[in-house]
């Protein structure tokens, strides 16, 4: 015995990866962390925040019942960028502090208090924004509800350390008047440079802000254009080790010439180097079509991937004669039943015949298009019937009965047991039938004989006219409706949104009144499915803007660190509208993810540039200037550490790789070009609409 397809291998190899990118992941932030802060005594700061913050989040999960899964293991590798942000935001002030020549314990003390509102406002901000994730129904809310709150739980646990560890340690480690080393001395030059470089800069772009602003309105009316040139599914294609077949055959093919022709197709199959077993089943799922599957090699013995295997098996079984055969990918989320990737469903109350022919010009339609390689109805009026009409007269006047004719029909064509018979301890049934040579076509009922009222023998021909009518072999049916399904194979390239999209048009062109259409199968969960995390995006976003309101106690505020969203959005759209990728759910969760996060880059700038209002009396310009220069260097920090552990999701192979990939690409892309833009468009928008702070008025203590 022969496992055919284990889907658990798939799964355990996809789990081992992730795990792998976990270790990769934090050996990668160490070293950017290193890199951007030069002192190996502080970079144990934020270091200690990473295995902390995963234990803290492990009692999370065990309280809350959930499993170490390919979905909470891939959050916590989004994990290990978050969590070290809030700890590397409070060592960056607190060190700030230190070198302005506070003592390391007064530093963190300072540091602290003034940083604690943004860092909460941080972690509220991300925490929320997948809340919504969380609530989501369906199979989407099914599968990212444990990945939604792992990464909330990790972001909360992170908060907490980097509020309370952080300082402590902060106040123990750094060292006041401490002679640097050469490699930190360097690091600090070039950040220095860079910091005083960014400032001319932003001071030249604060003289041409109308220039800033007519950018910013063109790369928001950019965004609905790209999103038109981003291919859409609902997963992306995994290599799951696995290729499916269906073949159709002529309706009155009986499984001796499926058998025929699908060993054609096993040969095929087993010839190839990358498969390891291979089997055909006749008769599945229609007694004139075929299965066949074909279970690939471990990834680390084949060098094709299951994507080529299919093209290239596809195109071997499509030269067969005798049937319409056609190899495709196993669908990539449960839930999506058998049957082909796009099946399009046309229903009507009306009769079949004319949902036939309503069926078969959509199907013209469908073998005209370069989109699609194969396709199928199942309402098809080529399987033929022999209606049988009795001469009643003629009969009566040979004296024999309807009975007697329907006995004759029912023992010649074997309607059913007359008997039932003991064999070597098991019961048989005895059905009698004439031998196959003298039923093979109507004129066969010539060689049939009835017994007459008198005892003669009567040729059952004479008795009988036979029609032969083609009629459907089922009568298909979809939510009560008589129904015709078309389904198709959409060619490499061709992505679910963009065939969906066709049958959409096609409808709307070809269906007359009376005629509606749906889906079934994975096109069914894109159209229910697909589209559910826009919503979940635009809730994220209000809930962002509610916390932000509260904590800033303003709505102007909030509604200039939200610029920074949609700068972040063009930045992740531009690398999905290259090709990088699709729009799908993973890369819908990576945007959402990327809401989160860029959000944090306009809080630290706001809060201080309000900060410098109410403090040091200065305008909203010099304000936000300074606040960009002294927040500079934590935006950057927290940027590369977050990126710097999205790398190994970046270089993802094997199992798996491409839902990592889509997550990776989404934020890498988004967070790079959106904090090189939030770092001038936001000064500016805070410039025109953020509030005016009035300074704080000063109070003289008496002596007592």
């Amino acid at each position: 015995m022969q496992v055919m397809y284990d889907s658990t291998v798939a799964i355990n190899e996809s789990i081992y990866e992730v795990a792998k990118t976990i270790i990769e992941a934090a050996l990668i932030v160490l070293v950017v962390i290193t890199l951007f802060l030069g002192s190996y005594r502080a970079v144990l700061i934020p270091i200690v925040t990473i295995p902390l913050s995963l234990i803290g989040v492990a009692m999370f999960m065990q309280a809350l019942g959930f499993s170490w899964n390919l979905m909470t293991l891939l959050a916590m590798v989004l994990a290990i960028g978050l969590v070290v942000d809030d700890a590397i935001v409070v060592l960056e002030n607190v060190d700030r502090h230190i070198k302005l020549g506070e003592t390391p314990f007064r530093a963190a003390i300072i540091g602290t208090r003034e940083i604690a509102v943004p860092v909460i406002a941080m972690t509220l901000t991300l925490g929320a924004v997948y809340a919504p994730i969380a609530l989501m129904g369906g199979i989407t809310g099914s599968l990212f509800k444990e990945f939604a709150l792992t990464l909330a739980g990790a972001v909360f646990v992170s908060g907490i350390i980097a509020l309370t560890l952080s300082p402590m340690m902060c106040s123990t480690i750094l060292r006041e008047n401490e002679e640097p080393n050469r490699f930190e001395k360097f690091v600090h030059t070039k950040l220095d440079a860079l910091s005083e470089s960014y400032s001319r800069a932003l001071g030249s772009v604060m003289k041409h802000r109308g220039v800033v602003i007519a950018f910013a309105v063109i790369v928001f009316g950019s965004l609905p254009l790209l999103f038109k040139f981003i291919p859409s599914e609902l997963a992306p294609s995994e290599d799951k080790g696995v290729v499916m077949l269906m073949g159709t055959g002529p309706s009155n093919a009986n499984l001796d010439y499926l058998q025929n022709t699908m060993n054609d197709v096993n040969k095929i199959l087993s010839d190839q180097p990358e498969v390891q077993f291979a089997q055909v089943f006749t008769g599945v799922p229609n007694s004139n079509q075929a299965f066949g599957i074909a279970s690939l090699k471990p990834w680390s013995q084949r060098e094709a991937s299951q994507a080529e295997v299919t093209n290239r098996v596809s195109g071997l079984v499509s030269s067969i004669p005798g049937m319409a055969i056609t190899a495709f990918q196993m669908p990539e989320l449960p839930g999506a039943g058998s049957g082909l990737p796009i099946q399009f469903v046309i229903t009507t109350p009306n009769s079949f015949e004319s949902l036939f022919q309503i069926a078969t010009n959509a199907l013209t339609a469908v073998n005209s298009s370069p989109m699609f390689v194969y396709s199928d109805l199942d309402l098809n009026y080529d399987s033929a019937t022999m209606k049988i009409q009795i001469d009643k007269d003629k009969a009566g006047a040979y004296g024999v009965t309807m009975q007697d004719i329907g006995t004759t029909l029912s023992t010649m064509m074997a309607d059913g047991y007359v008997n039932r018979i003991d064999l070597y301890g098991r019961s048989y049934e005895v059905i009698p039938q004439v031998e196959r040579k003298f039923r093979l076509n109507p004129e066969s009922m010539n060689n049939y004989y009835v017994r007459s009222s008198d005892g003669h023998a009567v040729p059952l021909g004479s008795l009988i006219t036979i029609d032969v009518v083609p009629e459907p072999r089922s009568l298909p049916h979809f939510n009560q409706l008589n129904s015709a399904t078309i389904g198709v194979v959409p060619a490499p390239g061709v992505a679910m949104g963009d065939a969906i999209n066709w049958f959409e048009q096609t409808a709307q062109d070809n269906l007359p009144a009376g005629y509606n259409h749906d889906y079934m199968g994975e096109a069914r969960q894109f159209v229910t499915e697909g589209s559910a995390l826009y919503t979940t995006f635009l809730l994220a976003i209000a809930i962002i803007f509610l916390v932000l309101a509260i904590q800033f106690e303003s709505v102007r505020d909030p509604l200039v660190i939200m610029v920074s969203v949609p700068l972040a959005i063009s930045g992740a759209l531009v690398a999905l509208a290259w090709g990088l990728s699709s729009m799908n759910i993973y890369s819908q969760v990576g945007l959402i993810t990327l809401v989160g996060l860029i959000t944090k880059h306009g809080i630290l700038i706001c809060e201080v540039a309000k900060e410098e209002q109410l403090h040091h009396q200065k305008s909203r310009i010099d304000a936000v200037m300074e606040a960009a220069k002294v927040r500079l260097r934590p935006i950057l920090m927290t940027t590369a550490a977050m990126i710097a552990g999205l790398i190994p999701l970046m270089y993802a192979s094997g199992a798996g790789a491409q839902q990592r990939f889509s997550i990776g690409i989404v934020i890498v892309a988004g967070l790079a070009i959106g904090t090189l833009f939030t770092l001038f468009v936001l000064p500016v928008i805070y410039s025109f609409i953020a509030s005016e702070h009035k300074p704080l008025p000063e109070f003289e203590e008496k002596q007592a």
